[in-house]
């Protein structure tokens, strides 16, 4: 594995298109055009490792967006496999967001407003998870379960309300979405696969019903109920800083 430059003070990226400026709602966020800016002194509610296990998005669309489960191999395996050949370690911030926004611009892609049952989804709904979850690329769990880092959009609905004037019904409607009206089978199997880029697998904060409680990008073979146990024990507080961001 290899290492990139740090970063060092603020992160700032240029997007391949422009964010919603009312990010700047949340402490710690600037946006001017297509560019990106985090103080992540403001910014994040825990900031103890800031490397991230990441594989190149070209290499990943390339070798492994278009396998398919097989009767000896799952994608979650073939995920898994693909991460340890090729992941690398980089403590660069600002190429974590630039392979975040790639991962959901496939995931989250306006191609599956057409897609049988998403009649109600819409653009909108489609660029807030967007935005959301590339930013969402800086959060991070330990292979124990420990959150390491984690900023206002682990709890994307929460953050996506305040940004873009959702109310609480709005609001836990894009949870629900996210949590699990998106992701029928054919839309799970491409996330696993798109995930791999950001080193693991998606998992939701949620439990069995949406409650805003987000989510991240986990390594493979991270404890759960370590996980659990942390994210149970902070999310509250945290929740109640992000609301209090609203105009």
């Amino acid at each position: 594995m290899t290492t990139a430059t740090p970063t060092t003070g603020t992160i700032a990226v240029e997007m391949p298109e422009p964010f919603t400026p009312e990010w700047g709602r949340i402490d710690g966020v600037t946006v001017t055009g297509r560019t990106v800016e985090i103080d992540p002194a403001v910014y994040f509610f825990r900031y103890q490792d800031p490397t991230w296990l990441v594989v190149d998005w070209d290499l990943l669309a390339r070798d492994l967006l278009p396998l398919r489960d097989t009767d000896s191999r799952t994608v979650e395996q073939a995920a898994l496999e693909f991460v340890k050949e090729h992941g690398r370690i980089t403590d660069d911030p600002a190429e974590v967001l630039r392979i975040g926004h790639k991962v959901a611009a496939h995931v989250f892609s306006d191609k599956h407003l057409t897609d049988p049952g998403l009649s109600h989804v819409d653009a909108g709904h489609m660029r807030m998870l967007r935005e959301a979850t590339t930013l969402m690329a800086l959060n991070k769990v330990r292979i124990d379960g420990s959150i390491a880092n984690v900023g206002p959009c682990w709890f994307f609905p929460v953050a996506t309300s305040v940004v873009f004037g959702l109310d609480d019904e709005q609001g836990m409607a894009l949870d629900e979405l996210y949590h699990g009206g998106f992701f029928n089978e054919y839309r799970r199997i491409d996330s696993i696969l798109a995930h791999a880029a950001l080193g693991g697998r998606l998992v939701h904060g949620c439990s069995a019903a949406a409650d805003m409680k987000g989510g991240a990008v986990v390594p493979y073979g991270a404890d759960m109920d370590r996980f659990r146990a942390d994210l149970e024990g902070m999310s509250d507080t945290w929740m109640n800083r992000i609301r209090a961001h609203a105009a």
